[in-house]
């Protein structure tokens, strides 16, 4: 007796071969932390930036939100991150609700713990952004980007909307959040 394999079997374990291989080749789109997904590749002023670095800020307990920080290349430490003069963005998604007093509160205490933002100017434009935040909802977005030639812009639901075109604030404020969240796995 003679065992017959069904005509096309090896075509069709070839097929399969194929589109296994293939789904474990292609890049992913995005990731994901905490159940929230971010985008692995943003376009800013015309420019292709990838997500860095993602991760969760806990509060206690809860989950408070998840940023993703975006830069053009890939740095090789956070010393470099922190020097890089191009586009640069931080995107926070909110796990849950968040008063504007509470929002407003946390950004004064980050931001009064770094040295670069303790001068008068730039306590006043700490004031300004912080001025900018309003009340959250899960769900809603808070976006700080850096734009060459316009300075910082600060977006999203979380935000009335601000445009800082000091760079240096910009600096300080990357420096800052680059200190306090280092680029894991390369210093």
């Amino acid at each position: 007796m003679t065992s017959k394999r069904q005509p096309g079997w090896g075509a069709r374990v070839a097929r399969w071969g194929l589109l296994v291989g293939t789904l474990a080749v292609l890049p992913a789109h995005a990731r994901a932390v905490s159940g929230v997904r971010m985008p692995d590749a943003i376009s800013l002023q015309g420019q292709q930036l990838g997500l860095e670095q993602m991760d969760i800020k806990r509060r206690l307990i809860f989950d408070v939100y998840v940023w993703g920080l975006y830069l053009e290349g890939r740095p090789a430490s956070t010393d470099e991150a922190r020097a890089f003069q191009g586009p640069k963005q931080l995107r926070m998604r909110f796990k849950r609700d968040v008063t504007q007093a509470q929002l407003a509160s946390a950004f004064r205490d980050f931001l009064s713990r770094s040295p670069a933002l303790r001068s008068p100017e730039m306590r006043r434009l700490t004031e300004s952004l912080v001025g900018s935040l309003r009340a959250v909802r899960k769900g809603d977005s808070l976006l700080i980007s850096y734009l060459p030639g316009e300075g910082l812009r600060v977006t999203g639901e979380a935000s009335e909307g601000l445009s800082l075109p000091d760079k240096a604030f910009a600096d300080a404020l990357f420096g800052a959040w680059l200190t306090s969240n280092p680029i894991s796995g390369r210093d």
